[in-house]
Parts: C-alpha cells; structure tokens; sequence
C-alpha cells in the first residue's frame, strides 16, 4: 500500500465526498486530517471511523487566510508532515444566472471554492511540501470545470477557475516533485446535491440524469477511490490532470439540464 503512514488532508471531511475519502484512505493505511467548517460533523466522522490515533479532526474555514494557517500548523504538530492534500470542501450556487444573482452568493461561492483550494495548497506546499520536494495535491472541480448547465454563474466560474489552478500549480510544482491532479464529478449523491424535485431555480435531478449514459447517480465511494489512486505512488506520472468520473454527463450531446 503505497499510502501507508502517509500523512492526508482532506477538506470538506464531514459529510458527503470528503466523508467517503477519510474512510477510503484510512483503508489504505494513511494517517488522515479530516477538516471542516462543521465541527459536529467533522469529529463524527473520525469518532465513526474508529481509527485511533491514525486519525483527527480539525475544524477550519478554507476561505480564511488566518483559520487555514492555523489548521496547517495544527496538522504538522501532529504529524510532522502533509505528505497528501485533498481540496474537497465546496459549495453549490442556486442556479442563477449572472442578472439575479447577488455579490455576496458570488463571493461566498468564489471564497468557498477557489480561494480555498488556493490557500490550503499554498500553506501545505510551503510549510511541508516543498522543503521536502514531494507531494500530491487532488482538487476536487467538478463536470462545470468544462461546461455550463451543472451550476449557476458562481459555481460554473468557480470550477473552471480550480482547473486553471491545477494546471497553474503543477506548472510551477511539478518540477519539485508535487503533483497536482483534479477530479471532476458529474452527480454524485450527497447533501449538497442530493435529489429535491427540483425548484423556481434548482433542476428536477433525477429526471435529467435519468437521461445520461450511467442512468444513475454516482456515489461518494466512486469519488474518494479515484482520489485514493491519483494521490498514490501508481499515479507518479499523472501530472495536471482533470479525471472526469460522471456517468458519461459530459459525452451526452446535450446540455443534461
């Protein structure tokens, strides 16, 4: 196992992908920092995984400079390292198009989703990664890093600007030894975008995935092994990659919504 003792962050650990990663690296033997901006949630799933003391919870705001410094130092007081970064915590819109959408729904979904990976990856490649010249950061974008129709403004540019942060980053790192990969989800079924019948602006969900080639949602587990395997030594050569796992949305010759 080529994650044995090796040291994770996952963000967005409390529920949903970031839940399924703990689990999935814990599995393979790594020592797991599960953050969150939830602390109930975030010290349930630890307390759930019953690992002892291969496993903590750290409760974070991403979008804060300051609270993720404080994780980071957190973090290597415990382990001594960040070997493995998970930038998974984010946030959905509410579909809206640019003319009815407000500064602050804006600004929260930027904050959440971009600025966050960028100050998480900043801190953990200075304070651990790149003094020792190794490391493997997974961003989690998304099927609107590529397309319109999953998300509303904010959400759509906030994925495709954590695209052109992983491709940035491993043009920078990768000489350094730190890889940088993205997945990009299609519908997966967790709280955040769970099935709800559909609103004035959310999509009827089941109805248009019905439609896709799977035929069906995709499921936190399928996520969390695809960042188990690009953060793994099998992935060495994968550098600056955006591995779409979405039941075939994307391929559809349509807008699925």
């Amino acid at each position: 196992m080529s994650l044995k003792d090796k040291v994770v962050l996952i963000t967005g650990a409390g529920s949903g992908m970031g839940r399924a990663m703990v689990n999935e690296f814990l599995l393979e033997g790594a020592r797991v920092a599960a953050v969150d901006i939830n602390a109930d949630n975030v010290r349930e799933v630890v307390e759930e995984a019953d690992a002892g003391d291969r496993a903590i919870a750290v409760t974070t705001d991403v979008a804060d400079e300051a609270s993720v410094e404080a994780c980071t130092a957190a973090i290597l007081a415990w382990s001594g390292q960040i070997d493995v970064l998970c930038n998974n915590a984010g946030i959905i819109d509410s579909f809206r198009p640019a003319h009815e959408i407000s500064l602050h729904e804006w600004n929260r979904t930027l904050a959440v989703n971009l600025t966050g990976p960028f100050l998480m990856a900043r801190s953990v490649i200075r304070n651990s990664m790149l003094p020792r010249s190794k490391g493997a950061i997974v961003n989690t974008a998304s099927i609107s890093s590529f397309s319109a129709a999953g998300g509303g403004t904010a959400y759509t540019a906030s994925k495709h600007g954590v695209l052109g942060l992983t491709r940035q980053l491993t043009f920078d790192y990768g000489q350094h030894g730190i890889r940088v990969n993205a997945i990009c989800p299609g519908a997966t079924y967790t709280n955040l975008a769970a099935p709800d019948g559909g609103s004035d602006t959310l999509p009827d969900s089941e109805t248009e995935i019905a439609r896709t080639p799977a035929r069906r949602w995709g499921q936190p587990r399928e996520i969390a092994r695809l960042a188990v395997y690009l953060a793994g030594d099998d992935a060495d050569f994968i550098h600056g990659s955006a591995m779409v796992i979405d039941g075939g949305w994307l391929s559809a010759a349509r807008n699925p919504i």
